[in-house]
């Protein structure tokens, strides 16, 4: 999401997403630095805004060889989450 500089928690970007009206899908690794799931949990976010988790991905989505994940399915998983989302979108216009 890029939230905050890594290690600079008090320099939070996230407040325009706070009132998003348009329908948002994001789609982060649980361990990007820019934003990990247990913080953005926490931020007052538009009900807009919809979350793909790619388990144990960093900011490029790359996973740690010993999660049991690769980074070819995580950019597969985002893929199908991102076609996923839009068809969504399309069914309710």
């Amino acid at each position: 999401m890029g939230e905050n500089p890594p290690g600079k928690p008090d320099r939070l970007r996230v407040k325009h997403l706070e009132t998003l009206r348009t329908p948002a899908l994001i789609v982060q690794g649980t361990r990007d630095p820019f934003g990990r799931r247990e913080e953005v949990t926490t931020y007052r976010l538009s009900k807009q805004i919809q979350f793909c988790w790619l388990e144990d991905g960093d900011h490029s989505f790359k996973p740690r060889a010993s999660s049991g994940h690769t980074e070819q399915e995580h950019l597969a998983a985002a893929i199908t989450a991102a076609a996923n989302f839009v068809n969504g979108l399309t069914k309710k216009a």
